[in-house]
């Protein structure tokens, strides 16, 4: 059809519309960014404070809420988990709970008891964020 398509008229340059692409307005969760920490004995305090976050079946459910469990230190404190997870991934934190996991004996074949190599105890931080923010804890 290319040979018709010379005898159609075409449109002068001034008749051409350029319309701008409307942008749609989207709601999307803010994940925050790491923020670059200088002071590398902060970081390394920070990484012994939060030894990993803790990833189970109910700590995905409270993560869609709002709620990150992490592993943290047996010293460990609830302002020094706040103020380590607020310098390390830049969110702001509104409530810290600690639960601390007692020790397990275990047996192995006839014996049991805390000798022949017992579950060692931890304790664990549920950090609860401010609305609309998020942390990405495994990275895609």
């Amino acid at each position: 059809m290319a040979l018709l398509d010379r005898f159609k008229k075409k449109p002068k340059k001034e008749e051409i519309k350029t319309e701008k692409p409307v942008k749609k307005k989207t709601t999307k969760k803010v994940v925050a960014k790491r923020p670059q920490i200088k002071d590398k004995k902060r970081l390394a305090y920070i990484y012994q404070l939060l030894t990993e976050p803790h990833i189970a079946e109910k700590a995905t459910i409270l993560a869609e809420k709002g709620k990150y469990v992490f592993k943290v230190a047996l010293k460990a404190n609830k302002i020094e988990v706040k103020k380590a997870v607020e310098d390390l991934y830049g969110v702001k934190v509104i409530k810290v709970r600690m639960i601390r996991v007692p020790s397990k004996k275990r047996r192995l074949g006839r014996s049991e008891g805390w000798k022949g190599g017992s579950k060692r105890g931890y304790k664990k931080a549920v950090v609860t964020l401010a609305k609309g923010e998020e942390i990405e804890l495994m990275p895609r």
